[in-house]
């Protein structure tokens, strides 16, 4: 069985000093690097928001395609990412999910790569790694969730909790990366 880990938005403006920072973000990044050649597969994605976007109504705005905000973080080692996804690039899509991505499907990408083994880490708990874990289980992979390589927005208090919690029941497995195996 071939395993596959999905970076979720470990981009610029996600990180502490960017438009839409998260408290510590930037410290998944060696987590990830420290994970990152235990699987067949990485794959990534980045919120490419328009520069007006529906999105913003909910959100200040932040990762703008083509800006230093939508890069990945410069410490997040890219060169093994085989999979770039693009997400939020309409004017009228939220884009919370990497399985929304406009530019390539995922769905078809894991299954003619005969992938059933997802692992989910990246920004934000409660909002893109949610989401894209969700949709995971949806399609019918075994889903598993790294839970020292995520972080959450927590708009209010405990909705980190809460999305654990949902992912859990909902079938996700939750594990830590010093329990991977390569």
């Amino acid at each position: 069985m071939k395993k596959a880990l999905l970076i979720v938005d470990v981009q610029n403006d996600f990180c502490p000093g960017g438009a839409l920072g998260v408290k510590e973000g930037d410290k998944v990044v060696p987590v990830i690097n420290s994970i990152i050649d235990k699987f067949d597969f990485i794959i990534s994605s980045q919120d490419w928001h328009p520069e007006e976007s529906i999105h913003f109504e909910k959100w200040p705005p932040h990762c703008i395609a083509n800006t230093h905000g939508a890069d990945f973080h410069p410490g997040l080692k890219t060169e093994k990412i085989g999979l770039k996804l693009l997400k939020g690039t309409a004017n009228k899509d939220d884009g919370y999910s990497a399985f929304e991505a406009t530019n390539v499907s995922l769905p078809d990408f894991l299954r003619e790569n005969k992938i059933n083994n997802l692992y989910v880490c990246g920004l934000t708990t409660d909002y893109c790694v949610k989401a894209t874990a969700l949709d995971a289980v949806n399609h019918g992979l075994h889903t598993f969730v790294i839970t020292d390589a995520i972080k959450p927005v927590n708009i209010h208090p405990g909705d980190d909790k809460k999305a654990l919690d949902e992912l859990y029941r909902n079938g996700c497995v939750l594990v830590e990366s010093n329990a991977l195996e390569a």
